[in-house]
């Protein structure tokens, strides 16, 4: 899909945790976009980090600070720590772990988000994405959209959180039906809200969500979805559509 939209100003926002080793990697990505740069905000929210996330990426947005419109480094700790050892998608720990995720995502929100026009939900380990991105996630024209992120490209898709059908169909599943498909369910990977669709009150919420909402996981109807995917049904609430673009990929870090 060619590069053909510049529309209005962006905030560019991540929620980090532990993740100063990629802070520069990630700071590069945002520097290589070609969407004009006196339109592009930052901010990032750091949490209970016990590495020097804090530290590595005030330097760096400091640094960057002259190259975009503006920049913020806040910081918030909820007090959660995974146990040690422990995937961080091991199955009973994520009502736990997406809480505090879905909190660190809206005290960001609220603290950042000013007179933008969209917010793009970046997560600090997308490695690799086009430097045309946000002009082909706006020209897709769609109030939330996201691409597909992988582990390699034409791979399965890692963010298994976009899904469509009650949790049976990803974005991998989806490439077949174009360039622009219809989600019941997004990922917080890469996302592009239109910045009037969180003021009007879509959040992420930090409690199962949705219960009686046909679109939810079967397996989950009676307790609903939380975070992103609560963020999907809620769009859906308040008359919202989420698409997803399967065939514009992005990397997600190996681990």
């Amino acid at each position: 899909m060619p590069s053909t939209s510049t529309d209005g100003k962006v905030l560019i926002l991540t929620p980090v945790k532990d993740a100063a080793h990629h802070a520069e990697t990630y700071l590069r990505g945002i520097r290589r976009l070609t969407y004009p740069h006196d339109l592009v905000s930052l901010g990032v929210l750091e949490s209970d980090s016990r590495d020097a996330t804090y530290q590595t990426f005030d330097r760096l947005l400091a640094e960057a600070s002259n190259e975009f419109r503006r920049t913020g480094l806040w910081k918030k700790d909820f007090g959660y720590r995974m146990p040690a050892d422990v995937p961080r998608y091991s199955a009973p720990l994520q009502v736990g772990r997406r809480t505090t995720l879905a909190k660190s995502r809206n005290h960001l929100l609220f603290r950042a988000l000013e007179d933008e026009d969209w917010v793009l939900w970046l997560d600090a380990d997308v490695i690799e994405y086009p430097p045309d991105i946000l002009e082909r996630l706006l020209a897709a024209g769609k109030d939330i959209v996201q691409p597909n992120c992988v582990y390699q490209y034409g791979g399965h898709s890692f963010d298994l959180n976009a899904w469509r059908d009650h949790g049976s169909r990803h974005m991998h599943d989806l490439r077949e039906e174009g360039d622009v498909v219809l989600l019941d369910s997004v990922g917080g990977t890469m996302l592009l809200v239109r910045a009037d669709v969180h003021r009007d009150g879509l959040v992420f919420p930090c409690f199962p969500y949705g219960k009686g909402n046909p679109k939810i996981r079967r397996d989950n109807y009676w307790l609903g979805e939380i975070e992103t995917e609560g963020l999907g049904i809620m769009a859906d609430d308040i008359g919202v559509q989420c698409w997803g673009m399967p065939r514009l990929e992005i990397k997600h870090h190996p681990s």
